[in-house]
């Protein structure tokens, strides 16, 4: 995956944290960045996933433990979409 430097504010405090990241916190820092697009509908996860060069279910998975649901639909929402679909 090609990696470029871009120049962010972050707080004071903050900067130490990001200093000397192992791979897998600087996934986890970069598929939060991107998640708002995600949540605008900007991207698809799958485009997502390509960006950060991970499979779209490992990030999928990713999201889900952090509390973020792949599927935003109550039960109720799912099983009217499930029943249409099935007609």
């Amino acid at each position: 995956m090609n990696m470029v430097s871009v120049e962010i504010s972050i707080p004071h405090d903050m900067a130490v944290l990001m200093e000397n990241q192992s791979d897998r916190m600087t996934f986890e820092r970069n598929a939060m960045m991107i998640y708002p697009y995600i949540h605008s509908l900007q991207i698809s996860h799958g485009r997502a996933a390509e960006i950060l060069g991970v499979s779209k279910l490992d990030l999928i998975d990713f999201y889900n433990s952090m509390g973020l649901s792949y599927l935003d639909q109550s039960e109720e929402e799912l099983e009217e979409e499930l029943q249409t679909f099935r007609a």
